[in-house]
C-alpha cells in the first residue's frame, strides 16, 4: 500500500469534514425555521419543543456515544453515529406535522451525540502532545464551517428543490462521508497509509527514559471507571462549565434566524446573506485558538497555563456581544453577535484540548460525552425558556444573559481545575 506523507493531516481533514456535516445538518432546520413553521403551522413554543427533542437525545447520546467510542474504537463508533444521523436528516423531508418533525429531530440527536467525542478521540489518537491543540482545533473547526455554509447553501437549496429536498441532500452527503471513513480510517499502527517515520512522530512522548515512557503509555491506556470519574473535581468542573455555556451556543445555532426574522424583520434571503457571519468568526477563531495555545507551549508556558490563558482572554471578550441588542442596523448587530462566536472558537478549542491533557486517551471519549450531556441538559432546560421569553417579551434578555456566561464558566474552571496537569487514576 502507498504511504501518504503527512497522513495524519489527511485524517484531521476527514474529521473536520465529519464535524462540518454534523453542524450543517443540524443548522438546516434553524435556517428554514421561518418557512417550515409557516408551512407546518408551528408556533415558537412548538418549535422550541422540536429543538428540545433533538437536545434530549443528543444529551443522552453524548455520554453513551462517548463510552461507546471508548469501547468499540473510533472507526466503528463514528461509522455508526454518522450513519444514524444521515438517515435521520433525510427523514426530515417526510415530516408533515410538528410531532413527526420532532421525532426525526430526536433521531438526528441520537446520531450526532457521538460526533464531538469521536472527532476529539480521533485527533488525540493521531497527533503528539505538541500538535494536539492545533489538531483538535482543526477537527472541531468543521462545526464553524458547517454553520457558516448552512445559511447561504440552505437558502439556495430551498429556492431550487424546496425545504424537503434540502434535507434529502444532507442525508446523501453523510452517506458519502461514511464511505470515505471506512476506506481511510484506522488507528495509526493499523493504517497502511502511515510511514514508520510518521508513526514515530505520532507516538512521541515528552517523558524521558524507558520507565517514564512505559508509565506514560500505561496511563494513556487507562479506562477510568464511571464511579471514579464522577468523584473527580476536575471532571465536575468540565461538566458544570458545559452546562452553563452550551445553552449559549445552542441559542446562536437554533435561534438567530428566528431572532433576525421576528425582531429585525429579515426575510429568508436576508437571513441567508448575514446569518453565516458569526460562524465565519468562529471558524477563524477555532484555527487561531489552537495555534495560540500551542505557540505558548512552544514558548515555554506550562501546558495548563497556556490553555487557561487563551480561555481567560476569550471569556473576557464575550460581554461585547450584548451591544448587538442595541445596534440600529441588522449587519452591525450580527457582527457584534459574531464577537461571542469568535471568543467561543478560542474557548472551545482549548477547553477540548484541556480535557485531553487532563485525562487518559482511553477515557477521553467518556468524559467528553459526560460534558456534552451536561451541556445538553443545560440546553434542554433553557430552550423552552427561550421560546417563552421570546414569545412573551423579546430576544433581548436572552442574548444579554448569554453575554455574561463565559466569565462565569471561566471562574468555574479556575476553581475546579486550577493548575492541575493530569488527573490521578
Amino acid at each position: 500500500m502507498i504511504k501518504i506523507p503527512g497522513f495524519r493531516w489527511w485524517i484531521v481533514l476527514l474529521l473536520f469534514l465529519g464535524t462540518t456535516l454534523s453542524f450543517f445538518d443540524r443548522q438546516v432546520l434553524s435556517i428554514l425555521a421561518p418557512t417550515i413553521t409557516r408551512d407546518l403551522k408551528i408556533s415558537n413554543e412548538q418549535y422550541s419543543l422540536v429543538v428540545m427533542a433533538f437536545l434530549l437525545s443528543y444529551t443522552v447520546m453524548f455520554t453513551l456515544g462517548g463510552r461507546l467510542l471508548d469501547r468499540v474504537g473510533t472507526r466503528l463508533g463514528l461509522f455508526l453515529c454518522v450513519s444514524v444521523w444521515s438517515v435521520a436528516s433525510a427523514l426530515h423531508a417526510a415530516a408533515r406535522n410538528v410531532f413527526q418533525l420532532g421525532f426525526f429531530r430526536f433521531l438526528l440527536g441520537l446520531g450526532e451525540g457521538g460526533c464531538i467525542p469521536g472527532v476529539t478521540k480521533g485527533a488525540l489518537e493521531w497527533f503528539p502532545l505538541r500538535q494536539r491543540s492545533r489538531a483538535i482545533g482543526l477537527a472541531i473547526g468543521g462545526a464553524a464551517i458547517g454553520s457558516l455554509l448552512a445559511p447561504p447553501l440552505t437558502v439556495w437549496m430551498e429556492a431550487r428543490i424546496g425545504w424537503r429536498g434540502a434535507f434529502l441532500v444532507t442525508g446523501l452527503l453523510g452517506s458519502l462521508w461514511v464511505l470515505l471513513w471506512l476506506l481511510f480510517y484506522r488507528s495509526p499502527r493499523r493504517s497502511s497509509f502511515v510511514s514508520e517515520k510518521e508513526l514515530a512522530i505520532i507516538e512521541e512522548s515528552p517523558a524521558e527514559g524507558d520507565k517514564a515512557r512505559s508509565e506514560e503509555s500505561a496511563w494513556q491506556e487507562t479506562i477510568i471507571p464511571w464511579t471514579r470519574l464522577l468523584t473527580l473535581r476536575e471532571v465536575w468542573g468540565l461538566m458544570i462549565t458545559r452546562f452553563l455555556l452550551d445553552p449559549v451556543f445552542y441559542l446562536y445555532m437554533f435561534w438567530i434566524p428566528q431572532y433576525l426574522s421576528q425582531s429585525r424583520g429579515a426575510s429568508l434571503a436576508d437571513i441567508g446573506k448575514v446569518a453565516w457571519i458569526p460562524f465565519l468568526t468562529l471558524d477563524v477563531a477555532n484555527l487561531l485558538g489552537g495555534w495560540a495555545s500551542d505557540r505558548l507551549v512552544r514558548l515555554g508556558f506550562p501546558v495548563n497555563r497556556a490553555r487557561m490563558t487563551v480561555m481567560g482572554i476569550a471569556a473576557a471578550l464575550t460581554p461585547i456581544s450584548i451591544f448587538a441588542m442595541f445596534a440600529r442596523s441588522m449587519p452591525l448587530a450580527v457582527m457584534l453577535l459574531g464577537v461571542l462566536m469568535f471568543a467561543h472558537g478560542f474557548w472551545i478549542t482549548n477547553y477540548m484540548t484541556l480535557t485531553g491533557d487532563l485525562l487518559p486517551r482511553r477515557s477521553v471519549g467518556t468524559v467528553v460525552g459526560l460534558c456534552g450531556s451536561a451541556g445538553g441538559v443545560g440546553g434542554f432546560l433553557t430552550t423552552l425558556i427561550v421560546g417563552k421569553i421570546s414569545a412573551q417579551f423579546s430576544f433581548v434578555p436572552v442574548f444579554i444573559a448569554a453575554g455574561v456566561m463565559y466569565p462565569i464558566g471561566f471562574l468555574v474552571i479556575l476553581l475546579t481545575i486550577g493548575r492541575t496537569v493530569r488527573v490521578r487514576v
